[in-house]
């Protein structure tokens, strides 16, 4: 494929636009490798014809064709894994200890941002039935959202390739967490109903979500110029709770950004909270967000950890309660199984 600087230009700029992922001359290579196929798929002239249909969006088809072509797709389970070191022996144990006291004690939010094929969630799924015995008699929502809509679908499914499953998850997890199928493993639909999946633009307004108590977005930010990073964060900010954690790539940093940040270490890994103080108006979002669970919960048993209240900690949502949470196009979802018997978080 013979491209002219302004069919180069036109593609990145359209790029910027939809993903806010920067793309330039040097990006040629990624042009030719995927989009050449999407010509002959949607019968398109050149490169200028397509950017327009895709611009023109009368077939979304070819814009979410489009978003998948120029989305990378590299993860794997427990990615880098000190951060989710600093989750199970910091973050969530800090976070807990400070809702103890509080009415909503059992109730946990996650957001796994631009979760691509599903690995990052489904970590996240594991973690907290790793820590948590009694993880079932809880309210726990992990929202994972993705700009892909093929990612989502794959994500969704929930079925890791021999190859996917040798990337993070040893044999111990594997056997316990996933079961084998035809052409793969598949999570197991106690880590499954767990997780809702989302197609959703960080680019736009965080609308109808939040408050979480624990924002994964990682390797995201890279791909975006300084103003973009700094009017994400300062979003995300706003749609975490009072003692919430931030966690980004092991590349990125928010030191950039001043005082708004504060950066919390343990061992090699590294989350954010918001300075509340310097945060002025964004803050006010998750102040006033209010989240219910989707469906009514009956009274927990005590918890036998001293960290915890022994009280019922989770009263029923009152019939007109809306669920500000649940993501506005859902995939697919699983019943929750029978709770477990009680138990103890283990620190």
């Amino acid at each position: 494929m013979k491209l002219t600087e302004d069919e180069i230009a036109r593609v990145c700029r359209l790029v910027d636009e939809l993903a806010g992922i920067q793309w330039d001359a040097s990006k040629t290579y990624l042009i030719e490798s995927r989009l050449p196929s999407l010509l002959r798929d949607h019968k398109c002239n050149d490169l200028t014809d397509l950017v327009s249909k895709v611009r023109a969006n009368l077939n979304p088809q070819i814009r979410a064709d489009f978003v998948d072509a120029i989305t990378t797709r590299e993860t794997l389970f427990f990615r880098d894994e000190s951060p989710f070191e600093a989750l199970r022996h910091k973050a969530l144990p800090e976070i807990i200890d400070a809702k103890s006291k509080s009415t909503w004690a059992r109730r946990l939010r996650f957001w796994s941002a631009a979760c691509s094929s599903g690995q990052e969630p489904y970590s996240l799924g594991i973690v907290l039935r790793e820590l948590i015995d009694d993880i079932d008699d809880w309210d726990v929502q992990i929202l994972a959202t993705d700009l892909s809509k093929a990612a989502l679908a794959s994500a969704s499914k929930g079925v890791y390739s021999d190859f996917e499953m040798s990337r993070g998850i040893d044999p111990r997890r594997r056997d316990k967490y996933f079961r084998k199928v035809e052409g793969g493993w598949k999570i197991c639909d106690e880590v499954r109903s767990m997780v809702s999946f989302s197609e959703r633009n960080l680019l736009q307004p965080f609308t109808n979500i939040g408050p979480f108590d624990v924002i994964f977005c990682r390797n995201v930010a890279i791909y975006f110029d300084v103003p973009v990073k700094k009017d994400l964060f300062n979003r995300l900010a706003g749609v975490l709770t009072q003692n919430g954690a931030l966690f980004v790539g092991s590349s990125e940093s928010l030191i950039a950004f001043g005082e708004r940040w504060k950066p919390l270490h343990h061992c090699r890994g590294i989350f954010y909270q918001p300075n509340r103080e310097n945060l002025g108006p964004v803050a006010s979002v998750a102040a006033t967000s209010t989240v219910r669970p989707s469906t009514p919960l009956s009274t927990v048993r005590p918890v036998t950890n001293t960290a915890l209240p022994r009280k019922p900690v989770m009263p029923p949502v009152a019939p007109a309660a809306v669920n500000r949470f649940a993501p506005a196009k859902p995939v697919a979802t699983v019943p929750r199984p029978a709770a477990s018997p009680v138990s103890t978080i283990k620190r």
